[in-house]
């Protein structure tokens, strides 16, 4: 990536209604692999796009929250994908480790020879390069994981490997970016087992918070048609699956449901619609068996709302 890479407007790119312009690089040939490929289809929600985008262009740290399904990392990524910025999405799972982050001593064979060489674990190697780190899950990570971002989360925050005895400064071209199904508190709808109750102090540090929610159902059928195109053309069968989807929601909102059917579900529907020929089997395959089972009788009422059948009967993709 260049030291001073050209701009380019963010109307152009994104057809968004602003001045701002953001920076496009050319990466290095080694990190060109980590670009994100660019998916034509994708819709940007204009408010989570500038967000971002104020992290790319102004190295502002941005956290995106939001509801599962809603597409957080997907909008991290095809932004970088635009700007043809490389990126790199980690999972702060349970499983990864300050040692996995950070980096550890490892045995190594040198002419024959075992000797000890400390190994990079992903937070060093981006910071030292022109990458953009997503943290996916970002409320998910271990507390001793959360606290090696304190320092780095600041606009030139620098990282200290004790083990080395050195201080890494970011390379002018990192950025960090995270996203959340929380805002912080804790699994308080009881959806999101898992993720911890985050440290303010530390979220205070996200210069950018950004929330992204499902939808209005005319976007959200531009998506599922997008992405499966066997669906183009079939705007009735389209519109009574993003319906369903918008019930599903208001359902759990009132507590009548535990679960809720996410745009991402949505798109795996449409897609076993065209594997299985039938609209109410490929929902009981994506989303029914999903439900608790005294829960299906509402799932069957709001499926009749939206097909004018019955749950149980074969309904043709066709319909």
């Amino acid at each position: 990536m260049n030291d001073a890479p050209e701009t380019a407007q963010v109307r152009k790119l994104f057809g968004i209604d602003t001045s701002m312009r953001v920076p496009v690089a050319t990466p290095p040939p080694e990190l060109a692999e980590h670009v994100p490929q660019i998916d034509p289809a994708y819709v940007f929600d204009p408010d989570v796009t500038l967000a971002i985008l104020s992290g790319f262009a102004h190295n502002r740290r941005v956290l995106v929250q939001g509801m599962h399904g809603t597409g957080k990392s997907t909008h991290v990524e095809q932004v970088a994908a635009r700007l043809g910025w490389p990126c790199v999405r980690v999972n702060l799972d349970g499983h990864l480790s300050r040692l996995d982050f950070v980096g550890r001593d490892t045995v190594v064979l040198r002419d024959g020879v075992q000797v000890t060489e400390f190994a990079e674990g992903i937070l060093p190697w981006a910071l030292q390069r022109p990458v953009a780190l997503l943290l996916d899950e970002y409320d998910a990570g271990r507390p001793e994981v959360m606290f090696v971002l304190q320092r780095v989360l600041e606009r030139e925050g620098s990282l200290t490997l004790l083990d080395q005895s050195r201080v890494l400064h970011p390379h002018p071209g990192f950025r960090l970016f995270g996203t959340a199904n929380t805002v912080g508190l804790g699994n308080t709808s009881g959806l999101y087992h898992g993720v911890q109750r985050l440290n303010h102090a530390q979220l205070d540090r996200w210069s950018v918070v950004a929330a992204l929610d499902y939808l209005p159902a005319e976007r959200e059928a531009e998506i599922v048609v997008g992405q499966v195109p066997g669906l183009v053309g079939r705007d009735e069968l389209v519109s009574g699956m993003v319906q369903f989807a918008a019930l599903t929601r208001s359902a759990f909102a009132a507590g009548d449901l535990s679960t809720l059917m996410s745009p991402r579900t949505v798109i795996a529907w449409g897609e076993n619609v065209e594997i299985f020929g039938d609209v109410a089997r490929s929902l009981r395959l994506s989303f029914t068996n999903k439900c608790a089972e005294d829960e299906r009788a509402l799932v069957a009422q709001l499926f009749q709302r939206c097909f004018d059948a019955d749950l149980d009967d074969v309904l043709p993709a066709t319909a």
